[in-house]
């Protein structure tokens, strides 16, 4: 018997839990450019910053339910980082940091959780796709995105984000299989967090990893430390370039871990150990950056909190733009879905306004 093929997985890491570069491997040169480094380490911080404040007004009754990015900072920010503008995003609904990157406006991100519409509706590219929470959905929509680039030879890339239980999803397999077979500038980034809700990934699937998902499509794979930065930006950088030299796609499976609920509306501690999320937390990105770029004397413990006050007062000025932003009239949810209102919808929208009138 002869063997027809075979495949590995690489596992990239430049940076350890410590925050100290790995022995063995060839850092690349972001790891030297400590400018563009405190950067993004600045952008991480206000990501985290940002994220507390928006938990707390869930919590206090001024937000609507809010997935925590808190853990995914170097994952989210890399991503966003390594885009063009020309390029076309499609997030899952906690990818901030990428957005950010890519001039989303934090005040969106609240209106969105806050149960406006108008909050997908962001700054940024308008050719970006909104919000997604039907799971995996938004793998097919790059797909697409990437198809058209093809056909219209245009340099452009389409990335999307999945999590580790979404790409169990036949929308992911339908995205990197079209992929494959018809070289398109895809790059689909699992940011493998380790639990899908309350199922923790080694009920997910029996892969080694997630990461192997894509050989069957025939696409580039690679796993990656997702709470190293320098990995995360070396991995896209790479698979963005091939991409938009008309390489193909790649599939990235990021390996973080979710520090924080799966929303607001759920619980963690019914179904994790606190032995487990301490462990994580000795390993988050933020900690490991920090202590690289302090290592190098180019922060510390002063500048990380007048940065951090920075931050904070930004966060507020968006949370205000926020809470004064002024309610959509009720007639909104009529006028938004179809082109002409069907005769019972147009029914309902008159009795609305009648009632509205009314005082009800």
């Amino acid at each position: 018997m002869s063997t027809c093929a075979s495949f590995e997985i690489e596992h990239l890491q430049f940076l350890d839990a410590e925050g100290k570069l790995c022995t063995g491997v060839n850092a690349p040169p972001l790891a030297k450019d400590h400018q563009q480094l405190l950067d993004l380490y600045r952008q991480m911080l206000f990501v985290r910053v940002f994220d507390a404040k928006a938990v707390a007004l869930q919590r206090t009754g001024k937000l609507g339910t809010y997935a925590s990015s808190l853990g995914h900072e170097a994952v989210h920010v890399g991503i966003g980082s390594a885009m063009r503008p020309e390029d076309c995003f499609a997030p899952s609904y906690r990818e901030y940091g990428a957005q950010f990157c890519r001039g989303v406006q934090p005040r969106e991100v609240l209106m969105y959780w806050g149960g406006d519409e108008r909050g997908n509706d962001y700054s940024g590219p308008r050719h970006d796709f909104a919000w997604c929470v039907p799971i995996a959905t938004q793998c097919l929509h790059a797909a697409g995105a990437a198809l058209s680039y093809k056909l219209r030879k245009q340099p452009r890339v389409a990335v999307c984000c999945v999590g580790d239980g979404g790409s169990s999803k036949a929308d992911f397999y339908g995205a990197i299989n079209v992929t494959g077979a018809m070289t398109l500038p895809l790059v689909a980034v699992i940011i493998n967090n380790q639990w899908a809700i309350s199922v923790p990934r080694k009920a997910q699937t029996g892969a080694k990893t997630l990461a192997q998902k894509g050989i069957a499509a025939g696409l580039e794979t690679v796993q990656v430390d997702g709470n190293d930065l320098l990995a995360v930006r070396s991995a896209m950088d790479a698979a963005i370039a091939r991409a938009r030299g008309g390489g193909g796609g790649t599939v990235i499976e990021a390996v973080t871990y979710r520090l924080a609920d799966h929303t607001t509306a759920d619980d963690a501690r019914r179904y994790r150990d606190d032995a487990e999320v301490k462990a994580a937390w000795a390993r988050e990105p933020m900690k490991r950056l920090r202590a690289y770029l302090i290592a190098a004397k180019v922060w510390d413990d002063a500048r990380e909190e007048a940065w951090k006050a920075e931050c904070a007062a930004r966060v507020d000025v968006e949370v205000n733009a926020y809470l004064e932003s002024k309610p959509q009239p009720v007639t909104a949810m009529f006028d938004y879905t179809y082109a002409e209102l069907p005769v019972d919808l147009a029914q309902q929208r008159a009795q609305v306004l009648a009632a509205e009138h009314d005082g009800h």
